[in-house]
């Protein structure tokens, strides 16, 4: 039987992400393509290099959705073999899970997890029966398919586990872990969690199915809160963290992966004070510096925007616009950009400017100007930026400006 490298590396005390952005994340009406799930399966693995498959698991897809569906799943479990481990994702039924089985059998660290209700309100509508019932059918799927998988591992994502009976998922959790599941993922279906609830499930169900369960994290954000609960689960012992670039998920989405990531790498004394544990959460730590380029592969991909506030990779890490942040950068921010993330700093010209930002810019473009010219330009980056109805005025029209040529006046709106 082949070593199952993420419950090993769970239970060593190491961080894995469950990147959910292919398979969750099209339920925010975005599509990415088998071969772009290829490129962000390999860029994902590569930011912990050779232990990607020990730090990533990729829920490639869900094969039952359509022939499509489960070619591009396929795609990605032959051509980022190695990369990551591959997971698909399927129903809580025999079809499904032989379905999702043939879409990674063969592949290195292959994986599927089968989605079980947990609650009594989702069992009622995914098996029509009692929660009990659909738990006790999970942990008989997960011997057959442990039986039929030839070596792929098998896990499962119990849904609605924020309302379900605490005491009853974790013995059956139990149950699914003797019949061979890898991890037991529990899943705030709904997003209404606050953290100490969070905190209250995990420690319930960890109470209840012992310490050979190994237990994930699926928590959504429609209250804002995913990042803070799965913050923690972290503390309550939980190491194998649902994630999704950009957030996109189901609703509001989910914990952003690029948040998470730089959060438990950028300050490791901060990361061993809230593991509570001094070993390192990594075989080898990951290296920030791809976080933002992989971002924007998936912001084209999919349409979901890159903003100006959006954390660790948005259009406004590293800027500068105003006078005090120009002189004293590091006064204003948690981190170095440049050294972390690889992101060198911008200033920009926003009705925000001050002279000293003014005559930066314009010593970068070429132009000296002394402290009665840089008034002036000031003045002058003001007024076009309230008549152009928008806050940042461009290098090329500062240039023409500095130049002396005509910049056509700006209306407001336009």
């Amino acid at each position: 039987m082949a070593v199952d490298v993420v419950r090993e590396s769970a239970r060593a005390g190491r961080v894995v992400l469950w990147e959910e952005s292919p398979r969750d994340g099209a339920q925010a009406k975005t599509l990415m393509t088998g071969g772009f799930r290829v490129r962000l399966a390999r860029a994902q693995g590569g930011v912990f290099g050779a232990d990607g498959p020990r730090h990533v698991v990729f829920a490639a897809g869900f094969p039952a959705v359509c022939a499509e569906e489960f070619e591009a799943v396929r795609q990605v479990a032959v051509e980022a073999e190695g990369a990551v481990s591959v997971s698909a994702v399927c129903r809580g039924t025999r079809d499904d899970v032989r379905q999702a089985l043939a879409s990674v059998r063969g592949g290195a660290h292959a994986r599927i997890m089968v989605i079980v209700p947990a609650s009594e309100a989702m069992a009622r509508v995914m098996t029509h029966g009692s929660a009990e019932r659909a738990l006790s059918a999970g942990a008989a799927l997960v011997a057959q398919a442990r039986e039929d998988g030839d070596g792929v591992a098998v896990d499962v994502c119990l849904a609605d586990a924020s309302r379900a009976d605490h005491a009853l998922t974790g013995e059956h959790a139990a149950r699914m872990t003797e019949a061979g599941a890898g991890v037991v993922v529990l899943a705030d279906t709904v997003g209404d969690q606050l953290p100490e609830e969070t905190g209250s499930m995990f420690a319930a169900v960890r109470r209840h199915a012992g310490e050979e369960v190994v237990l994930a994290s699926h928590l959504h954000n429609d209250l804002g809160l995913a990042l803070a609960n799965t913050l923690r689960a972290v503390r309550e012992g939980v190491r194998v963290l649902s994630a999704s670039w950009l957030g996109i998920a189901e609703r509001s989405g989910m914990v952003a992966t690029e948040q998470l990531l730089f959060l438990l790498a950028y300050r490791p004394d901060r990361t061993r004070a809230l593991l509570g544990d001094d070993r390192g959460p990594w075989w080898t730590a990951p290296d920030l510096t791809r976080l933002p380029e992989i971002a924007r592969m998936v912001a084209a991909e999919t349409g979901a925007p890159l903003g100006v506030t959006t954390p660790v990779v948005g259009d406004g890490v590293g800027t500068i616009s105003t006078g005090t942040p120009f002189v004293h950068p590091r006064l204003f921010e948690p981190y170095d950009p440049r050294e972390l993330l690889g992101v060198e700093p911008r200033v920009v010209l926003t009705h925000l400017a001050s002279a000293r930002v003014v005559t930066a810019v314009a010593a970068r473009l070429g132009h000296a100007l002394d402290p009665e010219g840089a008034r002036a330009a000031a003045a002058w980056v003001k007024s076009r930026a309230f008549g152009q109805g928008h806050a940042v005025v461009s290098d090329a029209d500062f240039a023409d400006h500095l130049a002396g040529r005509a910049v056509p006046p700006a209306r407001a709106g336009r």
